[in-house]
């Protein structure tokens, strides 16, 4: 089983970047694909942020981050990370790396989830 642990969230200002970190610990990283969801104040809901599949030769990015968040992988270290530019307020939420074994958009089709890290983007 792959536990997951996400680091690298804070506070900034609209404009600013920031990179997060997902480490994952146990066999078989490589084998997962990997996605970065978040949870919005107050959001009932998970949304889809960006995935990568198994190699990193596949992404997937939501539209309302697409060119400025960029996701990759190093599986010699088992980690993903995300790296979010040009942030805005509307990014602010608790950011959640997950796993699973096709980059999928819905987030009950996961099980095995971080904590959270928290972003929060002033204006």
């Amino acid at each position: 089983q792959v536990q997951l642990v996400e680091s690298g969230g804070g506070l900034v200002q609209a404009g600013d970047s920031l990179k997060l970190s997902c480490a994952a610990s146990g066999r078989s990283f490589s084998s997962f694909s990997m996605s970065w969801f978040r949870q919005a104040p107050g959001g009932k809901e998970r949304e889809f942020v960006a995935g990568i599949g198994h190699s990193g030769s596949f992404t997937n990015y939501a539209g309302a981050v697409k060119g400025r968040f960029t996701i990759s992988r190093d599986n010699a270290k088992n980690t993903v990370y995300l790296q979010m530019n040009s942030l805005k307020p509307e990014d602010t939420g608790v950011y959640y790396c997950a796993a699973s074994y096709a980059v999928v958009t819905t987030a009950n089709l996961y099980n095995i989830w971080g904590q959270g890290t928290q972003v929060t983007v002033s204006s």
